[in-house]
């Protein structure tokens, strides 16, 4: 995906914004931008929680002279 994305911007910042064709590479470029975001967050999502240790000496002390 990031040479798709390296394309992508460098053909909507090769283009003059006052043109069409600028005006719908930002476009592009935007709504490419989104799809990311909207993957990543279902990713994040999708990860498991962690439980963390309440009890025992493993994971539950931190040594502040290391």
């Amino acid at each position: 995906m990031d040479s798709v994305n390296s394309a992508t911007v460098a053909s909507a910042s090769s283009a003059s914004l006052g043109t069409v064709q600028g005006v719908a590479g930002v476009l592009v470029l935007k709504k490419s931008m989104d799809q990311q975001a909207s993957a990543v967050a279902q990713l994040i999502a999708a990860l498991p929680q962690v439980t963390l240790a309440t009890s025992g000496s493993l994971g539950t002390r931190v040594n502040t002279f290391a």
